[in-house]
């Protein structure tokens, strides 16, 4: 059996996998800004399925990428994925507040992954380190704003008796920081030319089922993780699909995303 700490790292990756279309759309933006020779070695900082490490290895045919997350489901699923790319990639479970790497790579990409990580000023210093002299950092993840209605919907339905006792004391597990902050952050761990922005990003799902699913396997994950059963789990997840189809349009996210863009000093 699993302990809580493996437990929370863990996601259903093949939902993830089928689902994950409006992040490999704002992944791919992500990508479509690198200008790469071809021959770079880059770490993706929270691969998942490896779908975006696929597109970036497409633009590296002699270079190599080393893709790393904490989710032992998502590197089973990235290695099947990406098994056609041979010795060009790596895989590695690896937390990011932990990064063993020290002046390996001549690029970070990241994607829908740094608003998982709580301490982003140890996030940066632990990039930054990574990277030769010379080396980037292009990466987007949640930004300020990020899906605040359903976040609201969420806390009022766990105040209610029926879930109350299962979020005593539970805290979000997300850092979502506006541009300014994101910035000074990665001035202090010792980046340079920086650029961070705040980009709107509504997603609207096609049905209840889709909605709901989405909402249950790539946003909610951790809060459903205090409710014990797997009805309790499934009323949540109907109470916020019934209000959100009462949205205009029905069944949308207010996604925001946020921008990071900085280099190591030669």
């Amino acid at each position: 059996m699993q302990d809580n700490a493996q437990s929370a790292r863990e996601w259903n990756s093949s939902a993830y996998h089928r689902l994950s279309a409006p992040q490999v759309s704002w992944g791919n933006k992500v990508l479509s800004r690198l200008k790469l020779r071809g021959d770079e070695n880059i770490l993706d900082a929270g691969c998942g399925t490896g779908r975006l490490t696929a597109e970036l290895l497409e633009s590296l045919p002699h270079g190599h990428v080393v893709g790393i997350d904490l989710s032992q489901n998502m590197l089973r699923s990235a290695r099947k994925h990406l098994s056609q790319f041979g010795a060009r990639v790596s895989l590695a479970s690896c937390d990011l507040l932990h990064l063993p790497f020290r002046a390996v790579f001549d690029g970070i990409v990241s994607t829908a992954a740094f608003h998982w990580v709580l301490d982003h000023d140890r996030l940066f210093v632990n990039l930054q380190q990574a990277l030769v002299p010379g080396g980037w950092l292009e990466a987007q993840c949640g930004g300020a704003g990020n899906l605040v209605r359903l976040r609201r919907r969420v806390d009022t339905l766990a105040a209610t008796p029926e879930f109350a006792q299962y979020f005593a004391g539970f805290r979000e597990p997300w850092l979502f920081q506006e541009p300014k902050p994101a910035a000074e952050g990665l001035r202090r761990a010792g980046f340079v030319e920086i650029e961070t922005s705040l980009e709107e990003a509504p997603t609207v799902l096609g049905s209840a089922s889709e909605y709901g699913e989405f909402v249950q396997n790539i946003i909610l994950r951790r809060h459903l993780e205090n409710i014990p059963s797997e009805p309790g789990r499934a009323r949540l997840i109907e109470l916020l699909t019934e209000q959100a189809s009462q949205d205009d349009p029905a069944f949308s996210l207010d996604y925001w995303r946020l921008n990071l863009r900085g280099r190591v000093p030669a």
